[in-house]
């Protein structure tokens, strides 16, 4: 009973012990440089507005936030790299809603779990999409596409990056609404898929605004439609797909995880630093001007919509039978 009480007395002690180094941990966070892993190669929308962010949090912290690009296997290579760094909040992982809310709904056998291993953080961003035509074919609008489509079964292609990421995905949703037949030409990340676009190898693409808007200026391309809910302030004469197929709409998202043990006090303190670099007016100017909407939803938040995006997109993978094992 001697013992029991001598290690009762000294729990609170103890106790005591744990939260001041943790709470000193917090106020000289971060001791060395960051690292941010995106899980996506360089050149897509992801990147843009990672580096964006980070290049504001290194002014801000007086520690450099290093962007570490891990593209490949839709986001899982990113995401395994961060699951195994150490859990002080100096690793850091940004990847898209395909990364965080659809795989663990596509994939069956993933090297980590969602649950077990990560601890949300934020959304950095939101932003919709837009379909994309290369101008040799005479499409102008989604109706015209969803014709010429049912005219030519089978002979229409269009690329996206990766397996189960949101312009994918997109594009099987708009596939199953309509009833078209058309082959997807699947890429290893944003630049790719959209240069074989470019290059006439694909008859379209469902992208992020900032990857094309020069080529459209330019003529190379042809924008017929927006996935966004409704028309962009933007661009008012571009219609959403929702008006030619009633209820077919996504917004992409970039979502920020950290590995799982993180110390409360360190989350919150990295949690400021992302929100204080989202509301600086330079960067929403830099974010608008590629479609960009900025974001900082709470971690709470943040994990509740992750669940809900994950059931949502699970109907659609099941429907197109996208499962993998």
């Amino acid at each position: 009973m001697h013992r029991i009480s001598r290690f009762a007395s000294l729990l609170p002690a103890a106790l005591g012990l744990v939260f001041s180094s943790t709470n000193v941990e917090a106020q000289s966070y971060p001791t060395r440089p960051l690292r941010l892993i995106i899980g996506s190669f360089p050149g897509g929308g992801i990147d843009f507005v990672g580096r964006v962010v980070a290049q504001k949090m290194t002014e801000n912290l007086g520690q450099q936030v290093i962007v570490d690009n891990r593209g490949g296997a839709n986001g899982i290579i990113g995401m395994e790299a961060t699951a195994k760094a150490t859990a002080d909040g100096h690793t850091f992982y940004m990847g898209t809603a395909g990364h965080i809310g659809v795989n663990p709904a596509l994939v069956s056998k993933l090297p980590f779990d969602i649950e077990r291993d990560f601890a949300p953080l934020t959304v950095m961003a939101t932003l919709p999409f837009l379909i994309y035509v290369h101008s040799s074919l005479p499409i102008k609008t989604l109706p015209e596409l969803i014709a010429h489509a049912r005219a030519n079964p089978g002979k229409l292609t269009w690329s996206s990056s990766g397996d189960g990421g949101l312009p994918h995905l997109s594009g099987e949703l708009i596939r199953l609404a309509s009833g078209i037949d058309t082959r997807r030409i699947p890429y290893k990340g944003s630049a790719p898929a959209f240069n074989d676009l470019l290059g006439g190898r694909v008859n379209y693409c469902i992208e992020v605004i900032s990857i094309g808007s020069a080529h459209v200026k330019a003529g190379r391309l042809n924008v017929i439609a927006t996935t966004a809910p409704k028309r962009l302030a933007m661009l008012p004469d571009v219609p959403a797909v929702s008006e030619t197929l009633p209820g077919v709409e996504t917004l992409n998202w970039y979502g920020v995880l950290l590995p799982h043990g993180v110390p409360a006090p360190v989350v919150s303190k990295l949690y400021s630093e992302v929100v204080k670099a989202l509301k600086d007016p330079q960067v929403q100017s830099k974010l608008a001007s590629g479609g960009f909407d900025a974001d900082g939803r709470s971690p709470a938040q943040f994990d509740a919509f992750r669940k809900a995006e994950q059931a949502r997109w699970g109907k659609v993978i099941e429907q197109a039978g996208l499962r993998k094992q």
